[in-house]
């Protein structure tokens, strides 16, 4: 069944919000919209809704004008099995000791790497994007330099690709993985059981912190938070109280543009930067409490 979607942009949260609560309002009316902070320090938000028949063009052209948007950018999307060709089109990724791939891919896992199965049509991390790159990279490097965690969380967590590989090459480390999304959170628990790893990571529903059991096992000494810079400035006065003095935390999810904004923000909070790498648009930063 075809899909349409109906996308536009416009200055500010509030009136991005308020559009997007108009648009449900529609007859016919969407089955998802969204808004979305465009991240590139403009100040611009992004709202999207999504349709099964064809919109009615003039009530969006007459919204976009109503809250100051942009013209409606209106596609049908052809009918298409996207799960197929998402597991055609990504390849495995090379990141150090870790090889991340899909169920398609089994047959192509080389010797000597710690392998980690991600089901492609579970789209919240399969390590295609830069960013998860980034952050695998940053462990590896730490990894290979000697440095051994005895306690990790994974903020934000996705599909727990980073704490299933802190779950590979730590063995005896207390790891736990959360979201605040709770299909996310499934997602997880799947893939943990997928690689041999049901029972090695504890995976909870929360907003950042925000939940008994990731307070209880704090201090940590090692934190990944592969997010948005919004949420990452927002944690780190958290990160401060729940890392132990000598953890480490792996960021990712932000600019390479945002990077020098969040390493101010983190020197504020007790942190101070070890390390920073740029994959393309975007930068992983590894920061020590201190």
């Amino acid at each position: 069944m075809p899909t349409w979607t109906a996308l536009t942009t416009l200055d500010g949260e509030d009136a991005a919000q308020s559009l997007a609560d108009a648009i449900e309002e529609m007859v016919p009316e969407p089955y998802g919209v969204g808004v979305f902070d465009i991240e590139d320090g403009s100040g611009r938000w992004e709202v999207g809704a999504y349709f099964d028949e064809a919109p009615n063009e003039i009530v969006l052209e007459i919204l976009a004008a109503a809250y100051g948007a942009k013209p409606f950018a209106i596609s049908e999307l052809p009918d298409v099995n996207w799960v197929a060709k998402v597991q055609r089109e990504l390849h495995p990724v090379d990141a150090g000791r870790f090889f991340v791939f899909g169920p398609h891919d089994r047959d192509k896992l080389p010797e000597g790497r710690v392998a980690l199965e991600i089901e492609a049509a579970m789209a919240f991390g399969t390590g295609h994007h830069q960013t998860t790159l980034g952050c695998l990279l940053a462990f590896d490097k730490l990894f290979t330099d000697g440095y051994r965690f005895e306690n990790v969380a994974d903020i934000g967590a996705g599909t727990a690709v980073l704490a299933m590989a802190a779950a590979k090459v730590l063995p005896e480390a207390k790891i736990l993985a959360s979201d605040i999304d709770p299909v996310a959170v499934d997602v997880s628990r799947a893939n943990l059981a997928v690689n041999d790893l049901a029972g090695r990571v504890t995976c909870v529903e929360a907003a950042g912190f925000d939940h008994v059991t990731i307070r209880k096992a704090a201090p940590f000494d090692l934190v990944f938070a592969n997010i948005l810079k919004g949420p990452l400035v927002e944690l780190a006065p958290d990160m401060a109280r729940y890392v132990a003095p000598g953890g480490r935390v792996i960021l990712s999810g932000l600019l390479a543009t945002q990077a020098e904004q969040i390493i101010e923000r983190y020197e504020t909070c007790q942190f101070r930067l070890q390390s920073r790498d740029d994959l393309g648009d975007w930068s992983a930063l590894v920061l020590e409490r201190i």
